[in-house]
């Protein structure tokens, strides 16, 4: 199915902005393939969640995208993912990674706030990018711990110690640094699995709140936090994606029995 085929959920109202473009992708894990020659787009301004059994490749798909694989020796990439509208490719060795860490945020599936404070957690990556005006800091975490829905819980604890914040206090403040560097997407892996109830309640909410300004990607094992939170889901198995399509297609229409099977719980 071809990117202009694709139907727009029926609550969608703007038309679709392609933000990013997975063309092709391969990735090595030495000599093991986990990914093979995935194709997928990423719209502006929607929530696209990833889901299939474990071991399928959705986390490594994520992590290609901030290049964290560059980290580890062996690792490998073909293929390319383009962000738009430069279509930079940003899997080109040319490009910084910490340039491209700056322009695509991530939360990981366990709250890891760094072992400071409140503010100068949410800081950091501003102080990366070289801000030291101490008034800007302040405005721009300000700004971001407001977008997490977290301001008004520390605004009066900014100079405590992060790990003092509850679970979901902490995984909300590791939404708020990824923000700070005003990204131009989201990556989430699992963000609510070490969460109670409420805590991803809260976060779910945030991920809704949070599309209106930025583009995100989620994985996600919860089948009903899918069909919540995304406007279109890719369906991955052993390493290729099966299929890709709004999520109220995918959950209620698939085209794939393969897709069907793991939507009812048939396997996986």
């Amino acid at each position: 199915m071809s990117i202009e085929q694709l139907e727009q959920p029926s609550a969608v109202r703007d038309p679709l902005v392609l933000k990013a473009e997975v063309q092709q992708l391969n990735f090595f894990y030495g000599a093991f393939q986990s990914l093979k020659g995935l194709s997928l787009p990423v719209y502006e301004q929607r929530v696209t969640a990833l889901i299939g059994p474990s071991g399928c490749g959705k986390s490594t798909l994520l992590r290609c995208f901030n290049r964290i694989h560059d980290l580890y020796p062996g690792n490998r990439y073909e293929g390319s993912i383009r962000l738009h509208p430069e279509g930079i490719d940003i899997l080109d060795r040319a490009i910084d990674p910490m340039d491209v860490r700056m322009r695509i945020g991530m939360v990981f599936q366990k709250p890891s706030p760094f072992p400071t404070t409140v503010f100068e957690n949410v800081a950091y990556g501003l102080r990366l990018r070289g801000v030291r005006a101490r008034a800007v800091l302040a405005e721009k975490v300000e700004h971001a711990l407001r977008s997490a829905a977290l301001w008004d819980e520390v605004k009066d604890r900014l100079s405590q110690d992060a790990s003092n914040l509850s679970g979901g206090q902490q995984q909300r403040l590791c939404i708020a640094r990824a923000l700070a560097t005003d990204p131009e997407l989201l990556l989430f892996d699992e963000p609510t699995s070490a969460l109670d109830p409420i805590a991803t309640a809260s976060i779910e909410e945030l991920v809704d709140e949070l599309k209106k300004r930025v583009s995100i990607l989620i994985v996600t094992h919860n089948m009903q936090q899918a069909a919540r939170c995304s406007d279109f889901t890719a369906f991955m198995y052993l390493g290729e994606l099966v299929e890709f399509g709004p999520t109220e297609q995918i959950f209620l229409k698939p085209s794939k029995k393969q897709t069907e099977d793991y939507i009812t719980g048939r396997f996986g």
